[in-house]
């Protein structure tokens, strides 16, 4: 066959005498014999060997589960999924510009509006991708507000947002030092956190409830300590309904994750970072802001008000190069906070606290077994000490269709901690079927 003219002119640019030559990298045995590919199946076929293969998974939704740290399996009312499901919000457009709809718009600033009260704070972006990129920005957002080269950190904070805050200060000359905890209450240790400080300070990072489940209640002794450095606190939203808001012990900036309020687990993703702070930082806030204004005719309107991506301002000017959101995510915490209402939120925030109270007195009546670990007070995550590593209880529960805590097996000297969680789906069964199999696994094992 004759080649055409552009065929001939890419083949001599290439610097080779024909087409097949492009494909030399395949071995010759496929060239020859081809593929030993099965024949293709029917559409019904298909369904079922996809279904046979589904049917071998877990998930929540078949056992009990008291996995958390970070991500939960909560009860996400109908109305929500139905809200999100309208054509005009379920989109793979991106709500970034200026002219998107009002619609959309507004509920934006409604869930800044319902985050700004829980926090304590003046403003709140739409959004961090999770609580890790948060984290992040915020030691960035730090690092703009006060000079320095030092940012303190729990050494007890989970290994992916670690290592996620390692990646983001990577090449921003800002150095990581990590802070211990009270072996008593599992709290932040403020002595530690005094003698770690240092002129070359930016400020410190604390969560409340930490990684072992457990609030910090000395936030106010905290911020004396930092002065004028930067403090930021890393929350679960829901904790907020009972516990008095981090910006009122004064806090520069709030973090989380908004998972909890009516979004799926997902297979861990996505999920919505929240992001916080102070009105006087929002220049330097990463992200974009809803703001309530009127337009011409005097009507009341929504619009972008700030917005610090390197997309829609001066390269040096831009405050973070994230270039998309979670719009959908934020407006299921909106609609889920709205559904909830502030009393069902603290209802609901008061029965975590109670369902886990029940889980450490269940699991604390077997021997061998430490729970909680910690003296200080938890929300809905308790840490427990095993007479036997967590991991092997862990697989040993999922022998008997029960998804236990999260081991601690990535924590040098914590090899024998799992942090249990409860949600407003666990059951007194759930909680009585978990702890008799423990204590099965445990007397097996002894």
């Amino acid at each position: 066959m004759a080649q055409n003219i552009e065929e001939k002119q890419m083949l001599e640019f290439l610097g080779i005498d024909s087409v097949e030559r492009l494909f030399d990298d395949i071995p010759q045995q496929v060239k020859v014999d081809g593929l030993d590919l099965p024949c293709g199946l029917s559409e019904l076929e298909v369904k079922r060997q996809l279904g046979q293969m589904l049917n071998r998974n877990v998930s929540v939704d078949d056992v009990p589960s008291f996995l958390g740290s970070g991500t939960y399996d909560v009860h996400i009312p109908s109305a929500v999924g139905a809200i999100l499901g309208r054509s005009e919000f379920y989109s793979s457009y991106t709500p970034y510009q200026p002219e998107t709809s009002q619609g959309m718009l507004q509920s934006m600033f409604e869930y800044q509006s319902m985050m700004s009260e829980l926090t304590g704070m003046e403003a709140v972006n739409n959004s961090m991708y999770d609580w890790a990129t948060a984290l992040g920005e915020a030691v960035l957002m730090a690092a703009r507000l006060k000079k320095g080269g030092q940012f303190l950190v729990p050494g007890m904070m989970s290994r992916s947002k670690r290592s996620v805050l390692d990646n983001y200060v990577n090449g921003a000359d800002i150095r990581i030092v990590e802070i211990a905890h009270d072996e008593i209450t599992g709290q932040l240790d403020l002595d530690d956190l005094r003698a770690k400080m240092t002129d070359d300070t930016i400020g410190a990072y604390v969560e409340s409830p930490n990684m072992f489940g457990v609030f910090e209640e000395k936030l106010e002794q905290l911020r004396e300590i930092l002065a004028d450095k930067i403090m930021v606190v890393g929350v679960n939203p829901l904790s907020l309904a009972i516990a008095k808001p981090p910006g009122e012990h004064g806090a520069d900036m709030v973090i989380g994750d908004g998972q909890i309020f009516g979004n799926p687990m997902n297979y861990g993703g996505p999920h919505l970072g929240f992001f916080s702070c102070k009105k006087k930082h929002v220049r330097k806030m990463p992200g974009r802001i809803v703001g309530l204004t009127h337009d011409a005719d005097g009507q009341q309107a929504y619009c972008m008000t700030l917005q610090t991506r390197e997309q829609h301002i001066r390269r040096e000017k831009a405050t973070s190069n994230i270039c998309s959101n979670e719009a959908l995510t934020t407006l299921a915490a909106a609609v889920y906070m709205s559904l909830k209402g502030g009393k069902g939120l603290q209802e609901l925030a008061v029965k975590l606290m109670e369902k886990a109270s029940v889980l450490s007195q269940r699991l604390s009546g077997i021997e061998g077994v430490k729970a909680p670990y910690f003296e200080g007070y938890s929300f809905n995550e308790i840490t427990v000490k095993l007479p036997t590593t967590a991991s092997h209880v862990f697989d040993e529960l999922a022998k008997r269709d029960i998804i236990g805590g999260k081991p601690l097996a990535d924590v040098p000297g914590m090899e024998s901690m799992m942090v249990f969680a409860v949600t407003d789906k666990t059951t007194d069964s759930d909680i009585e079927k978990l702890a008799n199999v423990i204590a099965s696994i445990l007397g097996a094992g002894q």
